[in-house]
């Protein structure tokens, strides 16, 4: 396997590799494995040689990504770039400023080599789009990657880059990176700025519930760039790993779970529970119904700025403030949760990787759960666990279904606990391989 990000500048600095063999080498292996996957689909190799060449002029440092290659979702400013966010008005759309984020992560050493793939306005769990085509998954290209930074999660489990920075308001991040096999944050929200991650023509405030955050190969690499994309200093990790208070969810009332994904989060309750933990499956004392409903009213109002209007239906401002007093209720509850449990552990999806829908309306769309189908939208329900009240998660590959794909769940702790999250899902990931 490739090195790591960590492990990559740690190489350039030790002298064993440069900024530049390692950019050249993670441009080899997009070019000689991205052409069925279609992952990295906005490519500036020449000004990535450009800085990885001027990072070994100055010699290495003690910057944490000094010298690594990585890519950024699509809807990320990065100057001199298209930011399109796969809409076909704005297939010109050249920015003149990074993003907030890709201006820390290159303060941070990192070498940009170029922008990954996203659905239309970054409204599906396929990566499939007018402009750049379809994203497929690095072991079947039959099945989707996941959405919408599943361009990103496939150049990462594809090993061609190490890292990668994307976005998530429906499960953006944990959704692909579970797909895929790789790792994903979704950050407490606002905690990292999304300054330049916007619909072209819009530069207002931030939308509601959607965040920016890293994916990785693995949890160092992760947290690291967590550190360094984030706003605030977020605290460490304080939860006792030795006997960590765990409640495993895996019933909604919304939305059904593979039998593949059950049973992996109750053999990772097992392995915690043989390790020291302390674990409960009892319903959680939250209407999960309640929030879920209210979640997608949300959700729908977030995803239509900067876009047409749909067939005149607009919430009034009565409605909108009814749905952050709901917001507010679920974050208390949740709150009072996390007095009792160190963290969550639920699936990020009820499905593992599916093959590719051609259906746009969503409301027309099945996944088949257990061989049966079921609709496809009720899925959001796993995702809106951790974004309605605001929530950190990460997502983390604990197994591989029938097929021999992978299988990831999401680990939620209460807000600004971001590197609980990481915390607990490292163990996870661990004891599932053990």
């Amino acid at each position: 396997m490739e090195r790591s990000a960590l492990q990559t500048a740690a190489a350039i600095r030790a002298g064993e590799t440069t900024a530049l063999a390692a950019c050249d080498a993670a441009i080899a292996r997009i070019e000689a494995r991205d052409g069925a996957i279609n992952a990295v689909v906005v490519r500036d190799f020449g000004r990535a040689r450009e800085a990885a060449r001027a990072l070994d002029a100055e010699g290495p440092d003690d910057r944490p990504l000094f010298g690594v290659p990585m890519t950024v979702k699509e809807s990320f400013d990065v100057a001199g770039l298209p930011t399109s966010w796969s809409v076909g008005v704005h297939r010109d759309n050249i920015v003149d400023r990074d993003a907030v984020a890709v201006t820390r992560l290159k303060a941070a050493g990192a070498v940009i080599l170029g922008k990954t793939n996203v659905p239309v306005r970054l409204s599906d769990w396929q990566a499939d789009n007018p402009i750049h085509g379809r994203t497929n998954h690095p072991l079947d290209p039959t099945l989707t990657p996941g959405g919408s930074s599943g361009g990103a999660a496939a150049a990462l489990a594809s090993g061609m880059v190490p890292l990668e920075l994307g976005s998530d308001i429906g499960g953006s991040i944990r959704v692909p990176a579970a797909f895929c096999g790789v790792w994903g944050h979704k950050p407490t929200y606002g905690a990292l700025s999304d300054l330049g991650h916007r619909v072209p023509g819009t530069d207002g405030a931030s939308a509601a519930l959607g965040v920016i955050g890293p994916l990785a190969r693995n949890p160092e690499d992760l947290a690291v760039a967590l550190d360094i994309l984030a706003d605030i200093p977020l605290p460490r990790a304080t939860v006792d790993l030795a006997r960590p208070r765990i409640l495993l969810l895996t019933a909604h009332p919304s939305a059904r779970v593979d039998s593949s994904i059950v049973g992996a989060i109750g053999r990772v309750g097992e392995a915690l529970a043989a390790a020291g933990a302390i674990i409960s499956s009892a319903p959680p004392p939250i209407d999960l119904a309640a929030q879920h409903a209210d979640y997608m009213r949300m959700l729908g109002i977030a995803m239509t700025r900067g876009g047409p209007a749909r067939d005149g239906k607009v919430a009034t401002l009565s409605q909108w403030f009814d749905l952050l007093d709901s917001q507010a209720r679920m974050q208390r509850a949740w709150g009072a949760l996390f007095e009792e449990f160190d963290a969550v552990i639920a699936p990020a999806s009820g499905v593992n990787a599916f093959p590719h829908i051609a259906e746009r309306n969503v409301a027309r769309r099945t996944l088949s759960i257990d061989g049966e189908d079921t609709p496809f939208g009720v899925q959001f329900a796993w995702a809106g666990l951790a974004t309605f009240p605001n929530l950190p998660a990460t997502s983390v590959p604990v197994g591989t279904d029938p097929r021999g794909l992978p299988i990831g769940v999401q680990v939620i702790t209460n807000r600004y606990r971001d590197h609980d999250a990481i915390a607990v899902a490292a163990l996870c990931n661990r004891l599932s391989r053990s």
